[in-house]
C-alpha cells in the first residue's frame, strides 16, 4: 500500500522546510507517517493480510529511526514534529 502522488505532494507541501526541499527528517518523517495511516486502515479490514502488517512493522521502525535521528540533532524540531503529527511518544 503507497500513498498516491496527490496525497504526497500535499505532505510534503505542508512539512517541508524550504520551497525545494523534499529529503528533510521532518518531510520523510510524515510522508510514513501518512503511509502508516494508510495502511493501519487496510489491516481494520484485511485482518489476515500478515504481508501488509510486516510492511507496516518495517514502516514504522524506520520512522523511529528518524524520529530519533531528529530528536538527537534538534529537540526543539522533533517536538513541533510529533505534536503537529499528533504521535504518540
Amino acid at each position: 500500500m503507497s500513498i498516491s502522488a496527490e496525497k504526497k505532494q500535499e505532505v510534503i507541501a505542508e512539512y517541508q522546510t524550504s520551497k525545494k526541499d523534499t529529503g528533510s527528517p521532518e518531510v520523510q518523517v510524515a510522508i510514513k507517517t501518512a503511509r502508516i495511516n494508510e495502511l493501519s486502515n487496510h489491516l481494520a479490514t484485511h485482518v489476515k493480510d500478515f504481508h501488509s502488517r510486516r510492511g507496516l512493522l518495517v514502516l514504522v521502525a524506520k520512522r523511529r529511526r528518524l524520529l530519533d535521528y531528529l530528536k538527537k540533532k534538534d529537540e526543539k524540531r522533533y517536538q513541533e514534529l510529533i505534536k503537529r503529527l499528533d504521535i504518540r511518544r
